[in-house]
């Protein structure tokens, strides 16, 4: 793992080229001052490699959000830029474009050192917002979140949360300075009023094969960010097989943007690089999310989940100069988790955000089993065993003395144990869409009872032919190539059992100029 960065340590994020943000140079956006382009020129210039002048980018969002570009040219649009890129001073028009798309939000001067977020690139089981959020707030932040849905197969913090009955992802900006106020924090959604831009382009990058591109990434992150006037932001960039980037030298690179672009913007960002190959902690869909949520703020649940919770809160909270060190901000949060200050303040968002206040406080008052009895759940449940290493030995037939009873045969070898070597998230999370987890169209309807646990830890000694996960499900049983891909996404070794590393990798920081 990599040495967490230290003030100062950090060089400024290089200039980037025409066509990408990989840090070779730029040489400034064209000459804004011609005529207005038509959306068909402005598609075939970036998909002809071409550069988009910050007016060119402003027609298209413009375009975009008063209804006069057709989903086909949104959708072409989106794939020339996933295929040629933007550079960083593109890029950056983009995030202002869409971030000026819609209302800016203004809250007292007081709050402005408290103002701070997280955001996730997105993952398997990562319930971290949920945590994080209210977890803050007890610590004295002040957290607007504003989240998204789920993109291809990650889960989205929205979706999750309205697994919980009445819980309402609109809220006005008058309404969420109300729960700032009173909660400390809300998660809501771009409304027609928030960055309404970014959420008509998110939405068509779910099911246009566009989600993994750099600058749309990053544009879409940011934007939703700089309206939302923060001290400080982290964000969760996940690399692994699971994740949008399958390395960590490609998550860097959209950290890296991540800082540039925002310390461009005026907004202090650091990135987190974490791995996502496993998923994270043991429940994996929206309304088992929410449980394991929960269970994270009485102090208890998984190691990995709780681990990367109180890192990222922690770096947020000696960014925004609410903590002398990063190791002071960790210990707070873990304390909020444990002392149920954050798990409280959960509680006052769902009821500030519409739960009825008896199911808020019997969500979070109740023991694992109440509170799955309050939430969504599927119809039906099924076990996988961990497989064994083909048919049990039989032994060889023992000739008898003759005619008569044979002798009874000597006794079958138990299985032999394994040590769970990796979980691979991917097929999990690819079974779930299938039973409905996910969207394959944007508005599609969620199954939000749907879901996996798992019943294993990486690292731990299994005995083969032992339940490892539990999947929840509301159609007939798993088809053969269901089993089979959620089979083989268990990997079992001979060596010891050993303890799991931690998914935090690395922080990458802004310029030092800007983290004053």
């Amino acid at each position: 793992m990599a040495a967490t960065a230290t003030p100062g340590a950090q060089a400024p994020p290089a200039p980037v080229g025409p066509g990408d943000l990989s840090g070779e140079g730029s040489r400034g956006l064209p000459d804004a001052r011609s005529e207005p382009k038509q959306l068909p020129e402005l598609i075939r210039i970036k998909r002809d490699g071409g550069r988009l002048s910050e007016a060119d980018i402003r027609g298209f969002v413009d375009a975009v959000v008063n209804g006069r570009a057709q989903g086909a040219q949104i959708g072409a649009m989106l794939m020339a830029v996933r295929l040629q890129g933007m550079d960083l001073e593109e890029t950056s028009a983009l995030t202002r474009a869409l971030a000026e798309s819609g209302q800016q939000l203004e809250w007292p001067k007081a709050w402005r050192q408290q103002l701070v977020d997280k955001h996730s690139t997105g993952g398997v089981g990562d319930k971290v917002s949920l945590v994080l959020a209210p977890a803050l707030a007890a610590c004295g932040c002040k957290v607007p979140m504003i989240s998204g849905r789920g993109l291809a197969h990650t889960g989205g913090t929205l979706d999750k949360l309205e697994s919980v009955p009445g819980f309402n992802v609109i809220q006005s900006p008058e309404q969420m300075q109300a729960l700032l106020e009173q909660v400390g924090c809300c998660i809501v959604g771009q409304s027609k009023k928030l960055v309404p831009g970014d959420g008509i382009l998110y939405a068509a990058r779910d099911v246009t094969a566009t989600v993994d591109s750099l600058p749309l990434i990053t544009a879409s992150i940011l934007s939703k960010k700089v309206v939302e006037g923060l001290s400080a932001l982290v964000v969760d960039v996940k690399f692994g097989e699971a994740a949008v980037f399958p390395n960590q030298e490609q998550a860097r690179e959209l950290a890296r943007a991540l800082v540039g672009v925002g310390a461009g913007l005026g907004l202090r960002v650091a990135a987190a690089l974490t791995a996502m190959d496993k998923p994270l902690g043991h429940n994996v869909g929206h309304a088992l999310e929410v449980e394991e949520a929960l269970l994270c703020m009485d102090g208890a649940g998984p190691s990995d989940l709780r681990d990367l919770v109180t890192k990222l809160g922690g770096a947020l909270l000696w960014l925004s100069g609410q903590a002398q060190t990063q190791a002071e901000g960790t210990a707070r949060v873990a304390a909020a988790l444990d002392d149920g200050s954050a798990r409280g303040r959960f509680e006052q968002m769902l009821a500030g955000q519409g739960v009825d206040p008896g199911l808020a406080r019997a969500l979070c008052s109740g023991s694992p089993a109440q509170r799955r009895q309050l939430l969504p759940r599927a119809q039906e449940q099924e076990e996988l065993l961990s497989p064994a290493d083909g048919e049990r030995r039989r032994s060889p037939p023992v000739p008898g003395p003759g005619p008569g009873p044979a002798p009874p045969r000597p006794a079958q070898r138990p299985l032999p144990a394994g040590t769970v070597e990796l979980i691979h998230a991917m097929p999990l999370a690819l079974v779930l869409h299938e039973l409905g987890a996910g969207r394959s169209r944007a508005g599609d309807a969620l199954r939000l009872g749907v879901g996996a646990e798992l019943l294993v830890d990486v690292g731990q000694r299994l005995r083969r032919g032992t339940p490892w996960l539990r999947v929840h499900r509301d159609g007939p049983p798993l088809s053969g190539p269901q089993r089979r891909a959620l089979q083989e996404a268990l990997v079992l070794s001979d060596r010891a059992p050993f303890a799991a590393p931690s998914p935090y990798a690395e922080l990458v920081l802004p310029p030092t100029g800007a983290q004053q």
